[in-house]
């Protein structure tokens, strides 16, 4: 008897313009996470197409993919993935210092004191609370200054008074660099800070939401960060 296949994701066409902000919602197992994988390059669908910066994701082997996440991609977590064996600052520095970037001591330093954690920078993982962690992570992502950022419930595992604070500080970065900003969340006020939510039900697409930026809406993006037609995900 042959195997059945089970459709994780189905007819999604997705734009993301560049410096845009955009909220990926739904309820767990709707296929939110799925789908960051795909445009994240961490995955390939088994059918359509995906996009970053005009050059086909879809396309390429994973020794490509890898190549352009490292030239334009950074990544939040929920778990934080810190180095448990580097300080705050050598974990910050890892990006930089793998991509062979020029002054990667005195960038994490300026990101460290704009996490407004200069005072840990000697700290281990295990020596930080978990929003500490969090802003060492942000800190991390951005030392690449990349052209887009994925967050996988960056406030999940935090408390609401620090998670307010972790979206505060993502914003405020975000918006310094220009970076695209893409979310997996639960959190509506989170979700609810993005110019663009999508929500997800059975690995569709259900419901976009485009916030009015008043002045700023008169200033169209045109050139797409990412572009997703008609994949059906993974099987």
């Amino acid at each position: 008897m042959n195997a059945k296949h089970l459709s994780i994701l189905q007819n999604i066409h997705l734009e993301v313009n560049a410096g845009d902000t955009l909220a990926i919602v739904g309820s767990s197992g709707s296929g939110k996470s799925t789908l960051l994988s795909l445009i994240a390059g961490l995955d390939l669908p088994s059918k359509g197409e995906i996009y970053l910066k005009g050059k086909a994701l879809h396309l390429m082997n994973e020794e490509q993919r890898s190549e352009m996440r490292s030239l334009h991609v950074g990544f939040v977590f929920q778990q934080f993935l810190l180095v448990n064996s580097l300080t705050a600052l050598e974990n910050i520095m890892l990006p930089a210092e793998l991509a062979n970037m020029p002054n990667a001591e005195e960038k994490a330093l300026e990101l460290l004191a704009k996490v407004k954690l200069s005072d840990r920078a000697d700290h281990f993982p295990s020596q930080l609370s978990g929003g500490e962690q969090q802003r060492i992570a942000i800190a991390r992502a951005f030392i690449s200054q990349p052209d887009i950022l994925f967050a996988d419930e960056p406030t999940g595992n935090l408390d609401t008074k620090t998670g307010e604070h972790i979206t505060e500080l993502l914003f405020e970065i975000h918006k310094q660099f220009g970076t695209t900003l893409v979310l997996v969340t639960h959190d509506n006020k989170l979700a609810a800070k993005c110019k663009k939510q999508v929500r997800m039900t059975s690995g569709s697409l259900v419901d976009v939401t485009n916030r009015s930026l008043g002045n700023e809406s008169a200033i169209e993006q045109v050139n797409h960060e990412y572009m997703i037609k008609a994949s059906s995900g993974l099987h």
